[in-house]
């Protein structure tokens, strides 16, 4: 049987998964009467609820007589580690790039990995049914993109379909027809090659690794020569070529549509998942026993930023999660940083805590996420970003930022970012009313910057992010401007203790609410941190007049999301994160610590 094996990669938001979702159901992968999520494809709850892909997945269909294997990749940059690695695993890229956005970061991010493998893509200009598509200047900027990253002449001599995914069809022309994607599949047939297949025994590199109760250890890869079947003796080797572990196959799974399938043999050039190895982790070639050279693994790019886990040690801690030891959470981590190559875990300053390393916030905040819906309580430093030592310089990393904004606000975001080391490289317009800005900003400058910038912008800006490159560090930053509300006893918050508290600066949480001592309640509307008492309640007599008492309306309260709080935390404050709450508090409860520890620092 003839097959393909391509990868679907852009921007976040550009209809990738829809895509995929759309070719399986006109491929005949689904029956007539079965029941398919939207999205099919984002599988775990958090990909569900973001709308975004956080893990590359594989699925296969059938489009004449040729086997298709389609990897769907994230589309943020966060994530950028599983794209890497999967385009090792594939022999052609389809481009997809929204109509009216045109490439953005991502697009450049994953383009560039794809050219430097020597992979021809075909370009798919998606959503051309919005009314504020530019198909004609999109096609300029994705050929301008092309030759700025070096693209060869064969590469640059792309395929380019139009179409919408949503509406499911796919032609060589703008204006269609508007009737499927089977252009789209003949494309793929036609443009990409089939897989190539060494000479010699059985041979695998390993792209990703999952857990599966019942078969344990799963390793997805391709085969690169011979063919594996259950029971077969193998081996496993590391980059360095020493032998891992040895084992045998239990189980060979092809992929077919959304399922994982039982195969006899897999074949060399197919996808196949693996089962039976225990050990054996990601970017280890599996092998036959007679093999002792592994297939060269691509490095990944290094983490950039890095957050202090730490046990919970609150005065509520151990109420509402049920995992709470320093152990099951290093055990945790271990296991997270074996499957996922982009993420480091290195034991901190003392037994309770480790430091994780990783790509961005929004890759640590996932995983936060997950291990609270797991059980697991936590506190969380501040993020700190990764310097490197280049010839004896102190090197940060910086990211190419682009923002599209409306008309009246681009001078506030500029002002904001270049008080913060940003440099503006390029301003121009995009669309009618709207400007797109793009900068190069220091790491540690984005920390938190979401959230201000979607105040500034009246939640009208579109935000994006790619680590660009390390240079000498650009000197002290300014911190957060106001300072904090601070809980000066335990017990439960008083409405009435709230309402007199409003004036002094936001409130971040209800009336109610378990509230101990050096607990974050608010936001101070000045520089310093105040401690305040929202435990009073107001005082009542046996008088009564005729004037109705007033009822005491709050205000809503100012509730940060995770990756908020982990961007607003100063220095001295962590993030308590537990399967109900997250909280905010000072690393030093008491008042006392507190001021002696602030004069350390001042000395020190």
């Amino acid at each position: 049987m003839s097959l393909r094996n391509i990868a679907i990669i852009a921007h976040v938001d550009h209809g990738k998964t829809t895509l995929i979702d759309v070719l399986l159901k006109q491929s005949g992968s689904f029956r007539e009467n079965e029941r398919v999520e939207e999205r099919a494809m984002d599988s775990n709850d958090i990909e569900r609820e973001r709308g975004i892909t956080i893990l590359a997945k594989v699925t296969s269909l059938m489009w004449k007589d040729t086997r298709i294997n389609i990897v769907d990749t994230p589309g943020h940059a966060d994530f950028g580690g599983e794209v890497e690695r999967i385009l090792s695993m594939v022999d052609g890229v389809v481009i997809l790039v929204d109509a009216a956005e045109g490439p953005m970061p991502q697009t450049k991010f994953v383009l560039g990995k794809a050219l430097a493998q020597g992979l021809r893509p075909i370009v798919a200009i998606n959503k051309i049914d919005k009314s504020d598509e530019r198909h004609l200047e999109v096609l300029e900027e994705i050929f301008d993109l092309f030759i700025a990253l070096d693209a060869s002449p064969d590469q640059l001599d792309f395929p380019v379909l139009y179409g919408s995914a949503k509406q499911g069809w796919m032609a060589l022309e703008p204006e269609g027809p508007k009737e499927t994607l089977a252009p789209l599949l003949d494309k793929v047939v036609e443009h990409v090659p089939e897989p190539a297949v060494e000479e010699g025994a059985f041979r695998m590199l390993v792209t990703t690794i999952e857990r599966n109760p019942f078969l344990g250890r799963i390793l997805t890869g391709r085969i690169t020569s011979g063919s594996v079947k259950a029971n077969d003796p193998i081996h496993t080797l590391n980059r360095e070529g020493k032998e891992v572990e040895k084992g045998r196959v239990s189980k060979v799974l092809a992929f077919r549509g959304l399922e994982r399938t039982p195969v006899d043999v897999g074949e060399a050039g197919d996808i196949v998942a693996i089962a039976g190895l225990v050990t054996s982790t990601v970017a280890d070639t599996l092998c036959a026993t007679s093999v002792t050279t592994p297939i060269a693994a691509k490095p990944i790019d290094p983490p950039t930023l890095s957050v202090t886990f730490r046990i919970n040690d609150g005065p509520l801690a151990g109420r509402e999660g049920d995992k709470v030891q320093s152990r099951v959470i290093r055990e945790r981590l271990m296991r997270e940083a074996e499957g996922n190559v982009a993420i480091r875990v290195t034991p901190g300053e003392d037994n309770d805590s480790f430091d994780v390393a990783g790509r961005g916030e929004l890759q640590l905040a996932v995983l936060i996420e997950n291990m609270r819906r797991e059980g697991f309580e936590l506190t969380i430093g501040r993020p700190k970003v990764l310097m490197q030592d280049i010839d004896g310089v102190r090197h940060e990393p910086i990211e190419e930022v682009i923002i599209d904004v409306d008309d009246e606000h681009t001078g506030t975001v500029v002002q904001k970012l270049t008080e913060r080391k940003g440099e503006l490289t390029d301003m121009r317009p995009s669309g009618i009313g709207r400007t797109r800005i793009q900068l190069l900003v220091p790491t540690r400058s984005l920390i938190g910057y979401q959230p201000e910038l979607l105040s500034d912008t009246r939640g009208t800006a579109i935000f994006n992010r790619l680590f660009h490159s390390f240079v000498p560090y650009k000197g002290e930053l300014p911190g957060r401007r106001t300072g904090v509300l601070i809980s000066n006893g335990t017990g439960q918050s008083v409405a009435f203790a709230l309402w007199n508290l409003e004036d002094r600066g936001p409130i971040m949480i209800d009336a109610g609410v378990d509230i101990y001592e050096g607990m974050i309640i608010g936001e101070h509307s000045r520089e310093n941190d105040l401690e305040v008492n929202a435990l009073k309640g107001k005082q009542l007599t046996n008088i009564r007049t005729t004037s109705k008492d007033e009822a005491v309306r709050l205000t809503t309260p100012k509730k940060l999301t995770l990756e908020q709080s982990l961007g607003y935390i100063a220095e001295d404050e962590y993030v308590e994160v537990t399967p109900k709450s997250i909280r905010l508090r000072k690393i030093w409860l008491d008042p006392n610590d507190r001021k002696r520890m602030s004069r350390a620092a001042k000395t020190a």
